[in-house]
């Protein structure tokens, strides 16, 4: 048998937005979700989630890039992303080539690819 990942749970679902204001005014207003997680991210963005109250999964309003390319996202939580790197790799996964550690306050995490090319972040979370 094989050795598997340690996925917990589908953390986050990425997705590109134009307006983060407007975005977030639909999810917040209109859908009744709750804003979870507002905070910098990268050179001069905003890393923002929202969810349905008491829901463990979470959608990150990310500004799109101005052509509208970005690929909507799922983040897994897994307890060692290191260690899933490793085993995804080793089974051929098309994957980073190293986990990225960002600082501080952002957990370990890399992206791989499913044999259609949809991305996954795997991102390490308690």
């Amino acid at each position: 048998m094989t050795k598997t990942t340690r996925i917990t749970r589908i953390g986050t679902v990425i997705v590109p937005v134009s307006d983060q204001e407007r975005a977030v005014a639909f999810y917040v207003e209109t859908l009744g979700f709750e804003k979870r997680l507002d905070a910098p991210f990268g050179q001069g963005g905003r890393w923002i989630e929202v969810a349905p109250v008491g829901a463990a999964t979470t959608i990150a309003l990310v500004q799109a890039p101005d052509d509208g390319t970005a690929p909507i996202v799922i983040s897994l939580a897994t307890e060692d992303a290191d260690g899933d790197h490793a085993t995804l790799v080793a089974g051929g996964v098309d994957a980073d080539a190293a986990v990225m550690r960002m600082g501080d306050y952002v957990p370990p995490m890399f992206t791989f690819r499913d044999p259609d090319g949809n991305q996954f972040r795997m991102v390490e979370r308690d």
